[in-house]
């Protein structure tokens, strides 16, 4: 029996004045009781209960330990209170990370309904287009676009699955024209995402048939937003997730660019550091990202043919 058994049994024996009403409170038998009780004294070397036949009373000692011990069980209880609520109802700063263009479109906007529905919860949104290692920078939440984790103690949570595309502005287009294969796009302007694996060779597949192109860019960088920006001024054609594209081709301010084609796709993860005592806080976010893109329907919606270009 551990030190916090035995000052527990301890203040049960004195406050119930009875050694076997102590030992049925905390479940365990008349003779276990007496024999951690005369292993408490025996360890701080003092007596703190006489006992005989007829009754069962505190010495001096006793009764000095027992108002100290009662202030520390009652420490104890609030702390494993405090860890319990912490645990049940969200509370706390909540960090997240993913890319900017993941956190402009899909996490900035739902920030007042998530702290409104949760009030004690402050969110750090760390935005970062390289994984972040979770462990090293204490992050609760990242959103990645990939569908395994390199270390086993992270777990991930599918959130949904996005094509990517090509687009361009209507104004591109009026200049440039559409391009109407694959082959067209070495006469094209191309935006490039340097983050992507192989930026410079995209890999298109339709039918069953994968055909490579090697492409360069008029602009090349390790953002998304830059390059959306750079498309909607017309500078050329952009290859960027339907999550980042899928408003403003609704809108029509881009158009979709062979869109009968495929790339390969991302899968959208929630990453977090173990499954198991997940604090309320991160769980709250977790369940709530996944109600969000049920709600909104993104996995039909980014998988979906945009057009038949």
């Amino acid at each position: 029996m551990d030190r916090w058994t035995e000052m527990k049994l301890f203040v049960q024996v004195a406050e119930t004045g009875s050694l076997s009403r102590a030992a049925e409170a905390l479940e365990v038998s008349n003779a276990a009781a007496s024999r951690h009780l005369s292993a408490l004294e025996e360890r701080l070397g003092a007596r703190l209960v006489e006992r005989n036949t007829r009754r069962l009373y505190l010495t001096e000692t006793g009764q000095q330990f027992l108002l100290r011990s009662k202030a520390i069980l009652a420490d104890l209880q609030d702390a494993e209170a405090a860890v319990n609520a912490a645990a049940i109802n969200p509370t706390g700063q909540l960090r997240i990370t993913a890319s900017l263009s993941f956190a402009m479109h899909h996490i900035a906007p739902l920030l007042r309904e998530y702290t409104q529905r949760y009030p004690n919860v402050s969110v750090h949104v760390e935005a970062a287009n390289r994984y972040l290692d979770i462990i090293d920078n204490n992050i609760d939440v990242a959103i990645r676009t990939r569908e395994v984790e390199p270390d086993s103690n992270i777990t991930i949570r599918r959130l949904g699955e996005t094509r990517r595309i090509l687009a361009a502005s209507p104004r591109y287009i009026a200049q440039h024209g559409k391009p109407g294969t694959l082959e067209d796009l070495c006469r094209h302007k191309l935006l490039i995402y340097t983050y992507a694996n192989n930026p410079n060779e995209l890999r298109f597949t339709r039918d069953g048939q994968t055909s490579v192109v090697n492409v360069r860019g008029l602009l090349e960088s390790n953002d998304g937003q830059i390059l959306r920006a750079a498309a909607l001024d017309g500078m050329g054609i952009l290859i960027q997730p339907t999550y980042i594209l899928y408003d403003d081709i609704v809108a029509g301010r881009l158009v979709p660019v062979l869109d009968a084609w495929d790339l390969p796709r991302l899968t959208i993860n929630l990453a977090y550091p173990s499954r198991k005592h997940l604090s309320a806080k991160v769980r709250s976010f977790i369940d709530f990202m996944a109600e969000y893109f049920a709600r909104m329907d993104y996995e039909r919606k980014w998988t979906a043919r945009l057009d038949v270009g």
